[in-house]
């Protein structure tokens, strides 16, 4: 199996984290990183959203959506693969320099290999979920097949 392996943002395939410099528009508000979309859609007040937004890194917007001092939403369980989705269809789609380095993995598995994450990651030995990857090659694929009907 082929497999590409990313995480930190300098790396080869570096823009397929959250934590790139890849920005865009949505909701009416120009959101840094893909991190900072995702960190502040936890949240319906907007005014945190909008704090979110003006955060310098995408760290301090992690570190800042986790803060359970802030009112998570009720519904976010459910709601934050589809939040995901949002987020990276925005970001590249917004972006065709990395939109292009998507599509040119063609049929490779697209792995977010860390430790530190299961959920969205690989949690370091390929036990977790990688819903990240899972949802970058659903991107890549969706966008492919519609390149095709066109």
């Amino acid at each position: 199996m082929n497999t590409i392996y990313f995480y930190r943002t300098n790396s080869t395939y570096g823009c397929f984290s959250n934590f790139s410099r890849h920005g865009f528009l949505l909701e009416g508000i120009y959101w840094p990183t893909a991190e900072h979309y995702f960190q502040s859609a936890k949240f319906l007040d907007i005014n945190l959203k909008v704090e979110i937004a003006n955060l310098a890194s995408p760290f301090e917007a992690a570190i800042y959506g986790r803060n359970k001092k802030n009112p998570l939403r009720p519904d976010w369980e459910y709601i934050k693969i589809e939040i995901m989705r949002c987020a990276i269809y925005n970001k590249f789609n917004q972006n065709p320099d990395i939109n292009e380095v998507l599509l040119s993995t063609n049929n490779y598995t697209l792995v977010e290999h860390t430790k530190n994450d299961s959920y969205w990651g690989d949690g370091g030995d390929g036990t977790g979920k990688n819903m990240l990857g899972k949802l970058l090659m659903e991107l890549r694929d969706n966008t492919i097949n519609n390149e095709k009907r066109s």
